[in-house]
């Protein structure tokens, strides 16, 4: 599986990376986001908003699990930090197959219940305000958004 990296000087540049991926994303689009506590899940995840059009203000749904967005594709933001066993029981199913993008934080603690085909992000916390993203895609869809996001 062939991966992509791209380097960010500072948190606008992160989200503006992730504004113009938005514009490539489709309908049942899963986007896992793993990195330690202040790698830039977030504030990825609100670059992606903006890029949808959301208008609301996007924050980490830690407590809640699961917010929803509207805009011009729906935004379903899953933070899965604080879920335990009781997964299977939440039916995440239901939004990887729905009609929005999924963008689930520390995606690896549900790793079973995540589709096959996926694009896993992973963000690295580098000198200063510098993050290394490391997309891997699991999929065509995905090999083929990287290579445009990328090109």
């Amino acid at each position: 599986m062939k991966q992509y990296e791209r380097m960010t000087t500072d948190s606008e540049e992160t989200s503006q990376f992730a504004e113009r991926l938005a514009g490539l994303l489709k309908p049942g689009d899963v986007i896992a986001l793993e990195g330690d506590l202040g790698a830039g899940k977030t504030t990825f995840t609100k670059g992606l908003a903006k890029g949808l059009e959301i208008k609301k203000t996007v924050n980490s749904p830690t407590f809640t699990i699961i917010k929803e967005y509207k805009g011009n594709l729906p935004l379903y933001h899953m933070d899965v930090y604080r879920v335990a066993d009781a997964f299977e029981d939440l039916g995440f199913d239901e939004y990887f197959e729905g009609d929005g993008v999924t963008v689930v934080e520390w995606a690896h603690l549900i790793g079973e219940q995540l589709p096959e085909e996926r694009l896993t992000i992973y963000l690295y916390r580098e000198e200063g305000d510098q993050r290394r993203m490391v997309f891997a895609p699991r999929g065509k869809r995905y090999e083929q958004l990287c290579k445009e996001i990328f090109s």
